[in-house]
């Protein structure tokens, strides 16, 4: 026998457990696929290595379809400053220039996805497999069928790929990538200074390449260092007296003393763009679709517009009498979601390499731009709003609106 669904979500991280609950209370029949069940929180267990800086329009996509406050029942870090600099030049960015109360939140990743799961477990149409691994795969002519270790096979109108950088359903559906490495690592590591919970996070940029810090809840804090494979390499090496030794070397004073390194971790920078989004019953969201520079931390949160965008575009055909699975249909998705993703990935890239060259005129109008910024108040409100996700054209969940 075959479970047949009118929406199979393939990958329950945050991507693809926002898709199903967007979704929820519908009259789409959905079934969501995850093969692992994240660790349940507990408020004495160190920080996630993993963490995102939540948009607001994230923010607003979670708290619409009901997982916020799941998030805020555990632990997250409201920032309302954001500080970008070098050596010659700087600019802040505070919300309250813009009525806001926050510009965003640090939040660790199995904090969302938990909060998300357990919304799904709210909604009758939802049937939640978790843990659970899939066997096997396959998709042939707008028709995919899936069987889980198990035995159980399933199948829907249409199957949608949130199964990360790797999707092995964009894979079999022989959908190619763009893509291309950095020549650099990120070294993410979590310590605890001797300030009190900051709301601030901050950018500096160096010769080596971006140093980063984004404020955890409590003292506790998460530094990313970019750096060359060989440097980071080093880094990893070193004891964590030693680690605290370098950073206190090379961080400004204003992240505050830093007295504890709780974890280290670091990953290679890669940028990866799916040449297509759909196809015929099949549609792409997150990771899958795109992999983008975390320069300013726009993966998860641009992911989580694909997903609220897609919701919307299945709603609106179920509602208009159409076949969800139809190119069409999925096509509008494609349209509404590309072009801004591709927008935010070449932003990305060329803030990456105009503030990594060492070339003398591109560091000058670096400066410049930072100047300018600091000091045109329109053009630096601009900037916060891009940031926030409240920039282009935005899904009704993440203006607050519902798509039921």
């Amino acid at each position: 026998m075959t479970e047949k669904y009118d929406v199979l979500i393939i990958g329950g991280g945050m991507v693809g457990a926002t898709v199903a609950c967007a979704l929820g209370n519908s009259s789409l029949s959905v079934a969501l696929v995850e093969q692992t069940t994240p660790d349940a929180f507990s408020p004495e267990k160190a920080h996630d290595m993993r963490v995102s800086a939540l948009s607001i329009a994230s923010q607003q996509i979670l708290q619409t379809i009901g997982a916020w406050d799941a998030v805020l029942n555990m632990r997250s870090c409201p920032f309302k400053r954001m500080r970008v600099w070098e050596t010659a030049g700087d600019t802040e960015f505070n919300s309250t220039a813009i009525d806001y109360d926050e510009l965003g939140f640090i939040v660790e990743n199995r904090i969302t996805q938990l909060a998300l799961l357990e919304r799904v477990k709210d909604f009758s149409n939802i049937t939640l497999l978790c843990p659970t691994r899939i066997k096997d795969l396959q998709y042939q002519e707008g028709h995919t069928t899936v069987e889980l270790e198990d035995g159980t096979r399933l199948s829907a109108k249409i199957t949608v790929g949130a199964d990360g950088g790797q999707s092995k359903l964009r894979q079999i559906a022989n959908i190619g990538v763009t893509s291309w490495d950095y020549q650099q690592h990120a070294m993410v590591i979590n310590v605890e200074t001797d300030y009190e919970q900051q709301d601030i996070t901050w950018q500096r940029f160096v010769s080596t390449g971006p140093q980063a810090f984004l404020p955890l809840s409590g003292k506790n804090g998460s530094i990313v260092w970019y750096n060359t494979p060989e440097a980071v390499k080093r880094l990893k090496s070193l004891s964590y007296d030693a680690l605290i030794a370098e950073m206190t070397e090379t961080f400004p004073d204003c992240l505050g003393k830093i007295t504890t390194v709780l974890g280290v971790a670091s990953f290679p920078l890669k940028r990866q763009h799916a040449q297509s989004y759909v196809k015929q019953g099949l549609a792409l969201v997150g990771d899958a679709a795109h992999m983008i520079n975390p320069l300013a931390g726009q993966g998860v949160n641009i992911g989580l517009l694909d997903a609220a965008c897609l919701a919307e575009v299945l709603l609106d055909a179920e509602r208009a009498g159409k076949d969800i699975a139809d190119l069409t249909v999925l096509k509008r998705y494609e349209r509404l979601r590309r072009n801004e993703n591709l927008k935010m990935m070449t932003v990305m890239d060329v803030f990456y390499r105009a503030f990594s060259s060492k070339n003398l005129p591109i560091k000058i109008l670096r400066n410049l731009g930072l100047g300018l910024a600091e000091r045109i108040t329109p053009l630096k409100n601009k900037v916060m709003r891009g940031a926030m996700g409240l920039e282009g054209r935005l899904p009704k969940l993440a203006k607050g609106e519902s798509i039921l």
